[in-house]
């Protein structure tokens, strides 16, 4: 059940995020790129969880030049689960 909500929340926030970011948010289930603005600037990292949690995965690896006519990209992966291993030296 609690599955459900996640999924109703996120689709609402899409739904919400997509008038917000403003034309642009191009990708698929490997990434996907916004044009760099001041104003996408600030909601690109809600954009783009969003984008990707369509595809089930999450947003990683943003990267952007801050001039207008470039843009901020960002790729979508598959969320890391299980153990972690860290080695100190």
């Amino acid at each position: 059940m609690t599955r459900i909500i996640r999924i109703a929340v996120v689709l609402a926030t899409a739904a919400s995020l997509t008038a917000c970011v403003g034309p642009g948010l191009t990708g698929n289930s490997t990434g996907g790129i916004i044009p760099w603005s001041p104003e996408n600037e600030a909601l690109a990292h809600d954009a783009a969880t969003v984008h990707c949690a369509q595809y089930g995965e999450v947003a990683e690896h943003f990267l952007m030049q801050r001039q207008y006519g470039q843009y901020i990209s960002f790729d979508c992966r598959f969320e890391k689960t299980g153990p972690t291993f860290r080695y100190s030296h």
